[in-house]
């Protein structure tokens, strides 16, 4: 039994300080995910807080037969999507420049050219996604962020592989006609197929 799965079975039996841990070693892919959908960092730290709430009072309904971190992923993707439709409901102005995303700024020994290209992709990437449907973006993010396999995906996102594959189909269809639109290269393989 690994440490990860300690961990669970005692926070399982209410031991907050295990589920703790779990925080700790999680809080980075589901802020970087949160992110990702939501393209906003106080909307994602407020966004990985709910999702470990939300993981914490469900541990009951966690099968152990499945990985954590596809549930886990999966309990902060459904919650972003939540918080995507709201916020279109609301039609909030997107007009205001996109923060850098935090994994980019860790290199702080670069030059600040190769810095100011970085954000300059950073900005391009963001802006692509923000022009995908939600399910399309889920897909991408889960995938090329995240290298989840086919069939993780389909069990977070509640669909079929066959479903997943033609998400992704479309949704690399879509990037390169708005990349296009846009003046941008794409930057992804077709190898990724």
């Amino acid at each position: 039994m690994n440490e990860e799965s300690v961990w669970l079975e005692q926070a399982r039996q209410g031991d907050k300080s295990a589920f703790g841990k779990i925080i700790e070693a999680y809080q980075s892919p589901v802020f970087n995910l949160a992110y990702r959908m939501l393209n906003n960092a106080n909307e994602a730290e407020e966004a990985a807080q709910e999702a470990f709430i939300r993981a914490y009072t469900r541990l009951d309904s966690y099968n152990p037969a499945h990985k954590f971190s596809t549930w886990l992923l999966s309990i902060t993707s459904n919650y972003c999507i939540d918080l995507i439709r709201k916020r279109r409901a609301v039609l909030l102005s997107i007009d205001e420049p996109l923060p850098p995303h935090p994994a980019l700024m860790s290199d702080r020994t670069a030059s600040p050219e190769s810095q100011a290209v970085q954000g300059e992709q950073e900005q391009m990437v963001q802006r692509l996604l923000q022009e995908l449907p939600e399910d399309y973006r889920q897909a991408v993010v889960l995938r090329y962020w995240y290298e989840l396999s086919y069939e993780e995906i389909a069990e977070m996102m509640e669909t079929s592989v066959s479903a997943i594959k033609s998400r992704l189909f479309r949704a690399r269809k879509q990037l390169a006609e708005v990349g296009m639109a846009m003046n941008i290269e794409p930057s992804y393989e077709a190898s990724h197929s």
